[in-house]
């Protein structure tokens, strides 16, 4: 891989830019990486996943877009964060989620995703995640703990979110949009069951201080009140 560029500004590291893929840091031990995925409909579209990071530890969800630029991921969670990736977790089973698994398979790093993921990936011609669990998985990072939950159906039938609870963190991945957002890709959806699913989601994680889409800007609690009216049946 190429030199990339670090940034640093008295100690802290807000922005990691590489060849595929960049990474953000969003607050002590959280990070947004972002990759690209060329679409038909939509562009050149920015895909967001999270590393969440304790002690020596790492936990990614969602892959970048491809293998490339899962490898790079990978060696800068390690150069630069001076963590080893111990799970990524996919929270849905499309490409901006799964397209890079191989890369952390071959990598020795284990996958695990919602058993519906599993189900879908195994019919879209992907790498499948590893392991599955049933709706809810709790995973030790380092020793902090981070929640996985399924909250109802809503971008897929299979969406799960994470919550990093020592930083309030949400990664709300497809499900929830950025602010202004249009309402995207629809074709594996349930709109009608979107705004619903988004409100579990805000009462299971009311301390919820940043929330992270899978598409643009991450914002506060907010965007979970833009997504739920996006998806009401008036709309």
């Amino acid at each position: 891989m190429k030199k990339f560029v670090l940034v640093l500004l008295l100690g802290y590291m807000p922005f990691i830019q590489a060849q595929q893929i960049t990474l953000k840091q969003l607050s002590n031990n959280t990070f947004i990486h972002t990759s690209y995925l060329q679409t038909d409909d939509f562009g050149h579209v920015p895909c967001n996943g999270l590393v969440i990071r304790n002690g020596q530890q790492a936990l990614v969800f969602d892959t970048p877009t491809d293998d490339k630029g899962a490898k790079e991921l990978i060696r800068l969670v390690h150069d630069s964060l001076h963590c080893k990736v111990v799970m990524v977790i996919p929270t849905h089973f499309h490409n901006d989620c799964l397209g890079g698994l191989q890369a952390f398979h071959d990598a020795g790093i284990p996958s695990i995703a919602n058993e519906l993921t599993l189900e879908l990936a195994k019919n879209s011609q992907v790498a499948v995640p590893e392991f599955s669990f049933h709706k809810s998985f709790t995973f030790k990072v380092g020793k902090e703990k981070v929640l996985i939950k399924f909250l109802g159906q809503g971008h897929t039938r299979d969406n799960v979110v994470g919550y990093f609870p020592s930083e309030k963190v949400l990664f709300g991945g497809c499900l929830i949009k950025e602010i202004g957002a249009s309402k995207g890709y629809l074709g594996d959806a349930n709109v009608e069951e979107w705004s619903a699913t988004v409100k579990r989601v805000k009462r299971k994680f009311p301390r919820v201080k940043v929330v992270v889409p899978g598409h643009g800007e991450a914002g506060d609690s907010s965007l979970l009140d833009y997504t739920r009216k996006l998806f009401t049946k008036q709309n």
